[in-house]
Formats: structure tokens, sequence, C-alpha cells
């Protein structure tokens, strides 16, 4: 198999599974602050994030090329066209959506067990220990249904990542660039390893919740 085949596929993986990692843990320490927390303007904060959900991907390019390039405040650390930033603009892409589906997920269980911790005087930090556990299982495959939005976005990764030959190309910035130079059986393959991981994104989802229904976690 070609070695710039694989090349592209390892990167797509390393640059999404990264951005995955660092979203779930920013995303689900706010998705369970607003799970099992009561103050001003909660209500407000969910509504953004919801909102936040279906951020453009264009537009997040954009914020993290601004920020990003060299009249940016941030480009004196010259990481535009480099993974690192196509990491950063998937992960202020897929943080509002573990943010969003954790907290409703993280929610119905406080509610479930509000008079069990009241019972038992627990406080803030342990309440949300022990919903973060007892929702494991949910919260996998929020985890799994980011990875999968990460690794199929295009928008961001081309405006910050600039698609270039053995540093920031990935498998939809490649399929865009096939295409369009009519190189139609490489971006056939790489749409065909596209799909296999989503499939195979999606058979884990399902495995994991036959699982928690089997365990009676969800």
């Amino acid at each position: 198999m070609d070695s710039g085949f694989i090349e592209i596929i390892g990167l797509s993986l390393r640059v999404s599974l990264s951005a995955t990692a660092l979203s779930c843990v920013f995303g689900l320490a706010l998705g369970a602050f607003l799970a099992v927390s009561e103050f001003r303007g909660r209500q407000g904060c969910i509504i953004l994030i919801n909102a936040l959900m279906g951020l453009p991907p264009v537009v997040v390019g954009l914020f993290v090329y601004l920020n990003l390039s060299r009249a940016g405040p941030f480009g004196w650390l010259g990481l535009l066209y480099t993974p690192t930033a196509m990491i950063i603009a998937q992960t202020i892409l897929i943080t509002p959506i573990v943010a969003a589906l954790s907290r409703q997920v993280l929610e119905d269980l406080h509610e479930e067990y509000r008079d069990h911790f009241a019972s038992l005087g627990l406080g803030m930090p342990a309440q949300t220990r022990a919903v973060l556990w007892d929702g494991r299982y949910s919260l996998i495959t929020v985890a799994l249904a980011a990875f999968g939005r990460s690794v199929a976005e295009v928008g961001a990764v081309i405006i910050v990542g600039g698609n270039i030959e053995h540093l920031t190309r990935v498998m939809t910035t490649a399929i865009a660039l096939e295409t369009s130079k009519g190189n139609l059986s490489l971006a056939i393959a790489l749409g065909i390893v596209l799909l296999v991981i989503a499939l195979a994104v999606n058979a884990m989802v399902a495995s994991l919740r036959l699982s928690a229904s089997r365990l009676g976690y969800a």
C-alpha cells in the first residue's frame, strides 16, 4: 500500500483522536458542572452551549486562522498550517457537542439520584463523581459521536491546515483535492476508508448501548 495513503490516514486519526480527547476533557467538565450546579444564568448557558453545537466549521476555521495568523494575537507561536492548528480548530468545533450531550445525560442521572444524594449529604464534587461514573457508558458514546464528527470535518481543517502534502493533508481535505484534480481512484479509496471508520464508530456506539442496557445503565 502507498506510504502517502497510510500517512494521510494516520494523520487524520492522530488529529481527530487528539481533538476528541481534548474536547472530552473540557466538554465533560462543563457538562458535569451544568448538570449538577444551580446558579443564575444557568439556563442561558445551556441555551448557548446547545446553539454552539451547530457552529459552522468554516467560521471556526476563520476564527482560529485570525488568531494564529502572523498578525493575530497568537501568531508568535507559529502554529498556523500545522497539525496543532487543526487539532485546536476541531477541539473548538466538537467541545460544545460533548458538553451539550453529556450535560443532558448527567442531568437526567442527577435528577434520578437527587433525593439519594440529599439523604447522604453529598457535596457537589462527590455528586459529580457519582453521576460521571454511572453515566460512563453513555459518555463513551458521546465521545465516539464527537470523534465521528471530528474525523469527517473538512471546512475548518483546510483553512488552518492548508492541505499541505506530508504535513497537514488529512482524508477529507485529500478527497476534496483529488476529486478536483480528477484523481478519482485515490479519492474513492480514501472515501471508503472514511466510511469504514464511520461504520466502525456507529457499531461501537450500538454495542455500548446494548451492553449498557443489559447492565441496567441505560
